[in-house]
């Protein structure tokens, strides 16, 4: 039924994610595939391993009902994820969900592999791929080295020879046509793994000789191992400069400057609250990462930001930064003006961009200074504030 043709374009493939599992032997309310190892969910580790090689052209994640926002934010910004598909009862449905959602030739290699295993390496998933050039079904395995003994719940038993037994792992890979035809022959059961259901239909399984580092998380103590394995992205230290002005404006009590109220005979005027030091730390954010500026993102003409609390714009750029794997070091302004006076109120300034950042307020430093009665802000029409910060970035953003 299934010929062993050679692949046009042996290498190219797509990827089925499954990452539907509660989790229910990892003890814990938060799913393994969204636990967090060096600042990045499991599941964002494993997607990166596949996301980078450049024979995979798709990404197919299949994701649990009401996990939707945990996997947005999990996968923010990366490349080649096609919409996600909400799983089944069992991984065999959530597979077969998945398969159902691709739309690919006969011919086409698939790959489906555990969200829960992040240290898969390209030179595995590169065997695998020249293994399917000439076979229809192929996976990552590992010889048993360990004695194994099967018990009749009460005592171990009978000894279990383990030569020539193999754990399997995944990546497992297929042609497209053999293994949605095996998930359609034998939905509703329940087998093991997708090498089972092609074994069923008498298609041969070609094992690729694993290793021990793509080990499948499913307990705490395993995430500690994965914590060796991978190994963090080298950080540098950038720098990003902001700077902004306005002018003030109508009668008020109160100003807002940094994040809080205090104060003041005027308020300050501009299409939001005008937030003097969140905009100039929100301009220094976005100008660490090279993308644009706070009016670029959020344009002055945009009704939806009048009158907008500057907290918002500091949050977005904020999360700009650690999408691209960024963790905010240090922030530094200056706020220039002859009045209100600045002093009194720095701890709560700090504190509240510390809140909106993340970060302890002790990384959050508050400057004043006057001009000396010269220019516009030494003839109080106006306040202008500075802002550098330091971002520590993956070396290849």
């Amino acid at each position: 039924m299934f010929k062993n043709t050679p692949l046009s374009n042996p290498h190219s493939c797509t990827v089925i994610i499954v990452a539907a599992g509660q989790g229910t032997r990892f003890n814990n309310d938060l799913p393994k595939q969204y636990h967090v190892i060096h600042g990045k969910p499991v599941l964002r580790h494993t997607i990166e391993q596949f996301s980078t090689h450049p024979d995979v052209t798709k990404i197919q994640v299949v994701i649990a009902p009401g996990f939707q926002d945990l996997y947005e934010k999990a996968t923010a910004g990366l490349p080649k994820l096609l919409p996600p598909v909400i799983g089944g009862a069992t991984r065999q449905e959530s597979v077969y969900r998945a398969l159902q959602a691709l739309s690919l030739t006969k011919k086409e290699i698939v790959l489906i592999h555990d969200a829960a295993r992040p240290c898969i390496d390209h030179p595995s998933i590169d065997q695998i791929l020249s293994v399917l050039k000439n076979n229809q079904a192929a996976s990552l395995g590992i010889e048993i080295s360990d004695t194994l003994r099967k018990t009749d719940g009460n005592e171990y038993k009978t000894i279990i020879d383990r030569q020539n037994v193999y754990a399997m792992q995944t990546p497992q890979g297929f042609h497209f046509d053999v293994i949605r035809t095996a998930h359609e022959k034998y939905k509703g059961l329940n087998f093991s793994d997708d090498t089972a259901l092609v074994t069923e239909m008498g298609i041969p399984v070609f094992i690729v000789k694993g290793n021990r580092m793509n080990l499948k998380i499913t307990t705490p103590d395993d995430i500690m191992i994965a914590e060796k394995y991978l190994v963090p992205p080298a950080l540098i230290p950038r720098t990003g400069l902001g700077f902004d002005v306005h002018a003030f404006g109508d009668a008020a009590e109160t100003i807002r400057i940094g994040g809080i109220d205090i104060p003041h005979s005027s308020c300050l005027k501009g299409h939001s609250d005008a937030d003097v030091v969140l905009h100039a730390i929100t301009d220094a954010l976005f100008g660490v990462i090279a993308d644009g500026d706070i009016g670029s993102h959020f344009p002055p003409n945009n009704p939806d930001y009048k009158g907008k609390d500057s907290a918002f714009f500091l949050e977005e750029a904020a999360r700009a930064v650690r999408a691209k794997g960024g963790r905010i070091v240090h922030v530094d302004t200056v706020i220039m003006c002859e009045a209100p006076k600045i002093g009194p109120h720095r701890a709560p300034m700090q504190q509240r961009i510390a809140d909106i950042l993340g970060i302890p307020a002790a990384r959050v430093s508050i400057k004043a200074t006057t001009t000396e009665e010269l220019g516009f802000t030494g003839r109080r029409e106006g306040i202008a504030a500075q802002a550098i910060v330091t971002v520590l970035l993956p070396d290849e953003v």
